[in-house]
């Protein structure tokens, strides 16, 4: 990034983590057990590159992630939070991504009444498979949050480092 580009960027309130440094998006990744994480253990196996500032988290199902664990990944500090598992039919339990499918349709709309952009969280759906569409999905995940900056909706002033 230019020095200008820099410049820009502090001036209007995002600011780089550190003096020197250029900003990166904190970003969540919720994945299911049994198809999205071994999906990004595939593209790990085959070198396929995606930023290190994603943080993966294994969850047994996709349908097992509670609503508040995305908020209170905004409130720790979280630029972008994605709920990737299994292609709806395909589930290790059946029914699990359709009940995730709901349920993040439901914390959509109450993020809007946060006041938090809808395009912070994704859900996808990526099997074991899909080593190259995983890769693919964090890289285009970390582009759109670099776009919209820093979140400053749920701070916790307590989680801040000074």
């Amino acid at each position: 990034m230019s020095e200008n580009t820099n410049k820009e960027r502090t001036s209007a309130g995002s600011s780089p983590v550190a003096e020197g440094n250029v900003w990166t998006p904190k970003i969540v990744a919720f994945c299911c057990n049994w198809c999205s994480y071994a999906g990004a253990d595939l593209a790990g196996n085959n070198r396929l590159e995606y930023p290190s500032n994603v943080k993966i988290i294994r969850i047994p199902c996709s349908c097992r992630l509670n609503p508040m664990f995305i908020l209170r990944a905004f409130q720790r500090g979280a630029d972008g939070v994605i709920l990737c598992g299994c292609h709806p039919g395909d589930c290790h339990y059946s029914t699990g991504n359709y009940f995730a499918r709901r349920r993040m349709t439901l914390l959509f709309s109450m993020l809007d009444y946060l006041g938090i952009e809808k395009k912070r969280t994704r859900v996808e759906w990526c099997s074991a498979a899909e080593g190259v569409r995983f890769a693919g999905i964090m890289n285009d995940f970390v582009a759109q949050i670099k776009a919209l900056g820093e979140n400053k909706r749920l701070e916790d002033l307590r989680c801040k480092t000074n």
